[in-house]
């Protein structure tokens, strides 16, 4: 079978690697999306495992479609009997870039009715009531090109389970793990977030230092699909536990907030994960390790803060970040100018999207440690 796993922007690399790392080669890697086969088993360890896919989708069908007709014969010619029974609700979602059928409502509307007549026919009956589970199909129309799935997900992959606590402008599950993977922390490596709001980064980062499967804790809409092999999740769920870990990390996440610090020790408690927080400003920064990932999603200007505080912030955050050479610095930012209020060029950039905005993860490379100075006399 052939899944997409879809993500933002920016992060197709780290699904793939993901995917290795599940001994599954990607067959095609694109723009918010990679492409991989596999079967069932493959699909709830992909599910369980992929920290930075938005969601996982099973490819019914593709074809060309330029016309409302075109589109209507060619879903109604898929065999959707091995999917769906009759009495499965049907649910329809839709997005089209480029596309001549460039009207997503009708195009849900149409591939809907193509389903039902399919069903008819295939189950040769008048009536098709829908009063069963539920199966969201997706629709997706690039440059004419129609790509019909079954979401395996049911809610996003970025819904872990463990923040069930809010803070203004949180950043998502994913994001987070995506900028943990992009800043190229490891498990034995210190990890600080000194502006941790509700906890994503250090978790995360806790979470893949542990190789805690990130949705071990929820549930799928594939769970309930009536052509999955009974026992796949159980197993699926059954290696991931045992292939956990619970060792002692050197992860701190701090924030001037004490309210954000007890929402992030609730939030650690449900993910399964022990860590260090504190409440503390940034400008009272400091670490007693000598090396590590400063990682960071400071205010933007937009949802917090106003323009001229967030370039204050920025000021301090090199002053601060400036002491400690040997760390890693990544900070993400939707502010263009950012590298001019900072007052440094990154070492790399990465584009991302954080809530619908354009964003930009700024890389500062460590200096490399000097060795320590020893002298050798001849005997």
């Amino acid at each position: 079978m052939r899944f997409i796993a879809t993500c933002k922007l920016g992060l197709e690399s780290t699904v793939a690697i993901q995917l290795r790392k599940l001994g599954v080669e990607p067959v095609e890697t694109l723009d918010a999306r990679v492409l991989f086969d596999g079967d069932f088993d493959t699909m709830a360890r992909a599910l369980l495992w992929l920290r930075t896919a938005e969601r996982l989708l099973l490819t019914v069908g593709t074809f060309s479609a330029k016309s409302f007709d075109e589109l209507f014969e060619r879903t109604k010619a898929i065999d959707w009997k091995p999917y769906l029974h009759p009495a499965t609700r049907i649910h329809v979602n839709g997005k089209s870039a480029k596309s001549t059928l460039f009207s997503v409502s009708d195009c849900q509307s149409i591939v809907k009715k193509a389903i039902v007549e399919s069903l008819k026919t295939a189950y040769h009956t008048d009536r098709i009531p829908e009063t069963g589970e539920e199966v969201i199909i997706e629709v997706g129309i690039l440059r004419d090109e129609v790509t019909l799935a079954l979401d395996c997900c049911g809610a996003g992959l970025s819904r872990r389970g463990y923040r069930t606590y809010n803070v203004p402008a949180p950043l998502s599950e994913t994001l987070g793990a995506g900028l943990v993977m992009l800043s190229k922390f490891y498990p034995d490596t210190p990890l600080i977030d000194p502006m941790c709001g509700s906890g994503t980064i250090p978790i995360e980062a806790a979470m893949i230092a542990n190789n805690i499967a990130p949705s071990l804790f929820r549930s799928f809409a594939s769970e309930q699909w009536k052509f999955v092999p009974t026992g796949t999740f159980e197993r699926a769920r059954e290696q991931a536990r045992d292939e956990q870990r619970h060792d002692k990390l050197c992860i701190l996440g701090s924030d001037l907030d004490p309210h954000c610090i007890d929402l992030c020790k609730k939030h650690a408690k449900k993910a399964g994960v022990m860590l260090d927080w504190k409440v503390r400003e940034l400008k009272d920064f400091a670490t007693d390790w000598d090396h590590g990932v400063i990682l960071c999603n400071p205010p933007y200007g937009e949802r917090l803060l106003d323009e001229r505080s967030v370039k204050r912030l920025y000021q301090q955050m090199r002053t601060v970040f400036d002491r400690y050479p040997t760390w890693e610095k990544s900070i993400i930012t939707a502010m263009k100018e950012f590298e001019t209020v900072y007052g440094r060029k990154a070492d790399k950039r990465r584009k991302l999207s954080n809530g619908g905005m354009t964003c930009t993860v700024y890389r500062y490379f460590a200096q490399r440690q000097k060795p320590a100075f020893t002298e050798s006399f001849p005997k």
